[in-house]
């Protein structure tokens, strides 16, 4: 009797050996869109097995669950960084495949996170019963945690004891006994918000004559990260299309456009056909919440806004921006930038320089006609090839408001550089062909009255005699 005793309790312990479920992992991956969306995550995950069991333990014996590590996951390879378990929540969700609650007394408690304490994941009544199985937890990540902690790409610990029913000598119901717990983030970049597209437009002649540079806001940007990142930039390609007004494309390049920014990660340089890294020291850090915002401009000097932007049409290139780590994972983003520079013109009399008098006093001024040149009497813009025309108002000069017998037409203009003279007349009579864009071009204006019409004057009444002058764009 004595050896088949012992023949029996050496079997009894080697089933129980065989039965045995050796330590798993729980490995818990959060996308980075739910990192980033701050969207609430949920998975279900087996976490034991019922080994074989299919009754509940009589005696008021609740399953319990805990943190053996302390109350926060710990980054497996960067020491500093943790997540308070409160981060993941937990639920019983099924066992052998049935969903809880298995019995109409049982109580299944709500969500729960791990704790140095034991807490109960399930409250059998008298008598319950349920599948054998595998025993699986819903695990979910609420929003407000997600948007309150820094989530670092890498995989976060915590070890976890399970006790059920642990009593003397009597194994625990359930294995395994104890098991890790991972939270695995993904080293991922993504462009969560900015512009794709800006359209701005140039309005009047006094953005190219303010000194000022020209700065186009491009707005906020903001960035998705579990990595730290650099940002760089270029332009899509070393030369753009540009339209002119009368439709026969050129070209152009952005050689003289800066990205910059109000935030000082990021600093001003200018933008070309190649990646130039526009992060200060330090970069872009992850931080709580996951997303890292900030804004971007562009800006042209006033002297290259000048040059390069002037004539009238619409300039559009295209920059990528990338968000990079030191690992290369990345993200482009593009943005196309369409600058329209409508048709602008303007003829001024700078300084008040309206007037022209001719004074007919002598014989020699009758026998010889009289020219005169007013420098710098006309200042003309215009962003476009263009021709200058000149008219009269009437037919005929005036005296006190009253219509003389005097015709428009002894009077002939001309532009100093064009010896072209215009006899004037109410019909526009053409000044200057051709024209290049110009701003702000100060033309000298020659006045001529011909010896025969200065000796036509002979016979007019000595009065003063008036006639307006107008000047006139016409683009080609």
């Amino acid at each position: 009797m004595k050896l088949l005793y012992t023949l029996f309790f050496a079997l009894f312990f080697l089933l129980i050996g065989t039965e045995s479920v050796c330590a798993q992992d729980v490995r818990i991956t959060i996308p980075g869109n739910s990192i980033f969306n701050r969207s609430e995550f949920v998975t279900v995950q087996n976490v034991m097995n019922t080994q074989g069991n299919k009754s509940w333990r009589v005696g008021g014996i609740d399953p319990k669950i805990r943190s053996d590590s302390g109350e926060n996951f710990k980054h497996t390879s960067f020491g500093d960084f943790k997540l308070p378990t409160s981060v993941l929540q937990w639920q019983l969700a099924q066992i052998g495949n049935q969903t809880p609650p298995f019995d109409s007394g049982d109580v299944l408690p709500g969500y729960k996170w791990f704790t140095n304490s034991f807490q109960t994941w399930y409250q059998p009544s008298s008598g319950s019963r349920y599948n054998q199985g595998d025993i699986n937890f819903s695990f979910r990540v609420p929003s407000l945690q997600i948007e309150s902690n820094t989530f670092h790409a890498g995989q976060y610990k915590l070890e976890v004891v399970q006790d059920y029913g642990r009593s003397g000598w009597y194994a625990i119901q359930f294995s395994p006994d104890n098991f890790n717990v991972f939270i695995s983030i993904p080293e991922e970049i993504k462009w969560i918000s900015g512009a794709d597209s800006k359209n701005v437009t140039i309005n009047s002649l006094n953005d190219f004559r303010s000194g000022s540079q020209l700065s186009v806001n491009l707005g906020a940007m903001e960035v998705g990260h579990t990595v730290d990142f650099t940002l760089a930039a270029k332009s899509r390609k070393k030369e753009f299309t540009f339209k002119p007004l009368d439709g026969k494309d050129g070209k152009f390049t952005i050689s003289t456009v800066k990205l910059g920014s109000s935030n000082p990660k990021i600093n001003s340089k200018l933008i070309t056909e190649k990646f130039i890294n526009h992060s200060a020291e330090g970069a872009f850090k992850v931080e709580r919440g996951n997303r890292s915002v900030f804004d971007l401009n562009l800006t042209i000097s006033s002297e290259d806004f000048k040059n390069d932007f002037f004539e009238a049409g619409t300039y559009t290139f295209q920059i990528v921006l990338d968000a990079k780590s030191a690992n290369k994972v990345n993200s482009e983003k593009e943005i196309e930038v369409t600058l329209v520079v409508p048709a602008l013109s303007e003829i001024s009399v700078p300084g008040g320089n309206s007037e022209v008098n001719f004074t007919f006093n002598t014989m020699q001024q009758y026998n010889e006609g009289q020219s005169k040149t007013i420098p710098n009497q006309l200042r003309v813009s215009n962003n476009e090839k263009y021709e200058l025309y000149v008219k009269s108002a009437a037919n005929y000069f005036n005296s006190n408001g009253v219509q003389s017998t005097l015709n428009s037409s002894i009077l002939q203009i001309s532009v100093e550089g064009n010896k072209e003279k215009q006899t004037l007349t109410t019909t526009p009579r053409k000044l200057i062909d051709k024209g290049n864009p110009a701003i702000d071009k100060n033309l000298n204006v020659i006045y001529t009255i011909s010896p025969e019409s200065a000796q036509s004057l002979v016979q007019q009444q000595k009065k003063t005699y008036g006639i307006n002058i107008i000047y006139s764009f016409t683009a080609l």
